[in-house]
């Protein structure tokens, strides 16, 4: 156990460094960025590479992207421009450079960058080939609304660690026990059925899970560092965040099966020919070092102290909210009803949620992840919810009954 609680250790301290910088990067560019730029951008066939270069920084999960990506085809982007949109920018981000940089090298973490922009252009190109009508309206002018504060950036900042964080805990604690108790030989030995059984067992495993781009990455560290491939890493990193359960269901009820086929040989086909490049022409060796490297300078321990500490910070507030929802219940208070479209699993919950309690008044929150029926307890105006929820992404989100105590 002691080496797993080091591991632990070790692993957060090379992540935490990244993911705060990567925050800090999400939250100026939700202040500086016009409100309506993105939709406002992506119409037509050059709208494919638009959304593909700006949706590669950007610290969007696989989750987090439906709701952006689908409200850029209700806004009147094309199925290229947004499918190019959800197969790009859930396997990058700006955080999770940075971090498959600090684990893997800048050679795999480039190279990675440009596997997600040629598969979200791949395949934003295949879609609007094999769409009825690729064609897309112009997108509206967004009403004006007031300037964006730094307040708005700190608030949009902890609402994309809040999203992650489940998943960055697993992510490290995953990674700290395959780094502990997986045998050294592992994936040699595995290579020795045949070169290609790493890159399947890697795309079996990722293709229907959750994975965030940015958790996923100490996880397939301490695999490389346990003998897998490092092209089997790449297809684990690019498969995984790109597609869950959640998202083939979303992918499928908004663009329908031609496109759900593009979207899917997209990922497949592109990770696994992108792995085996990644091993023809980078030294799998450089990659193999990163992944052995820690370091303990002073700002990256503190680093690391400041992220425990917000992460345990939102620990407290789960607790802190599940007392409240009871109380709220107990005396019967205010409730507001929305039905909020393009809720499709736990971690888009965790997005409405993050960005609903930022409203004055909210006590509680109930979401029902398969209807997208949202219930907030408290003396809220609905239209702050309704607009709090736009400027998160879920553009489509109206109000139900509401009922007072």
């Amino acid at each position: 156990m002691t080496g797993f609680a080091h591991g632990i250790w070790s692993v957060w301290l090379e992540l935490a460094p990244w993911l705060l910088v990567g925050a800090a990067i999400a939250a100026a560019l939700h202040v500086w960025l016009p409100v309506d730029f993105m939709r406002r951008q992506f119409s037509g066939r050059a709208g494919i590479f638009k959304a593909v270069l700006f949706g590669v920084p950007l610290p969007l999960c696989s989750c987090g992207v439906i709701p952006a990506g689908l409200g850029l085809k209700k806004d009147g982007a094309s199925d290229g421009s947004s499918l190019g949109f959800l197969i790009s920018t859930p396997q990058t981000g700006v955080d999770s450079i940075l971090v498959s940089a600090s684990f893997l090298g800048w050679p795999f973490a480039l190279f990675k960058v440009a596997s997600a922009a040629v598969t979200g252009i791949v395949g934003g190109l295949w879609a609007d080939a094999v769409a009825v009508d690729p064609s897309a309206e112009a997108a509206p002018t967004a009403a004006d609304q007031p300037a964006r504060t730094l307040r708005d950036g700190w608030d949009h900042g902890m609402m994309l660690l809040r999203t992650i964080a489940g998943w960055v805990v697993f992510g490290v604690v995953l990674s700290a026990a395959i780094t502990a108790w997986l045998p050294p030989d592992l994936f040699a030995r595995l290579e020795g059925y045949g070169a290609a059984l790493p890159f399947v067992g890697a795309l079996l495993v990722s293709l229907p899970l959750y994975v965030c781009a940015t958790a996923s990455v100490p996880i397939a560290a301490a695999l490389v560092a346990s003998g897998m491939p490092a092209g089997a890493a790449l297809v684990f990193l690019m498969a995984g965040p790109a597609t869950n359960v959640a998202t083939i269901g979303a992918v499928r009820r908004a663009f329908g099966g031609r496109v759900l086929a593009v979207y899917l040989t997209t990922i497949i086909v592109g990770s696994v020919a992108l792995g085996y490049l990644f091993e023809a022409v980078i030294d799998p060796g450089s990659v193999t070092a990163a992944a052995h490297h820690h370091h303990s300078a002073w700002w990256a321990v503190a680093a690391a102290i400041a992220g425990a500490l917000v992460f345990v910070g939102f620990a407290v507030e789960g607790l802190l909210d599940w007392f409240r929802a009871r109380r709220s219940v107990e005396r019967d208070a205010p409730v507001v009803e929305l039905q909020v479209e393009g809720i499709t699993c736990g971690g888009c919950a965790r997005k409405v949620d993050a960005a609903l309690r930022t409203v004055d008044g909210v006590e509680a929150i109930d979401i029902d992840v398969e209807s997208g029926r949202t219930r907030v307890h408290g003396p809220v105006p609905t239209t702050a919810l309704i607009d709090t929820l736009k400027a998160a992404g879920y553009p489509s989100a109206v109000a139900g009954n509401a009922r007072s105590g």
